[in-house]
């Protein structure tokens, strides 16, 4: 393979994780967030708080994929 082919398969690869990447951290923060309200009684506010948190973090991994891709 070319060295272009390698780079662009590469680039390809890392760009169809980003969606995973976000959903799962989503999930993940709502997850946290209803374990929160399962032990504390807090419902629905650790499941809020959890969800805005994973959102958070989907958001920030979609900046650094853009961030990375501006660099190349």
């Amino acid at each position: 393979m070319k060295k272009r082919d390698v780079r662009w398969l590469k680039e390809v690869a890392y760009f169809s994780s980003v969606g995973l990447s976000v959903a799962l951290s989503i999930f993940i923060g709502l997850g946290v967030g209803l374990l929160i309200d399962s032990k504390t009684g807090w419902s629905p506010w650790g499941m809020f708080a959890g969800l805005g948190l994973g959102i958070a973090a989907g958001f920030r991994n979609l900046g650094l994929a853009i961030k990375k891709s501006r660099k190349l």
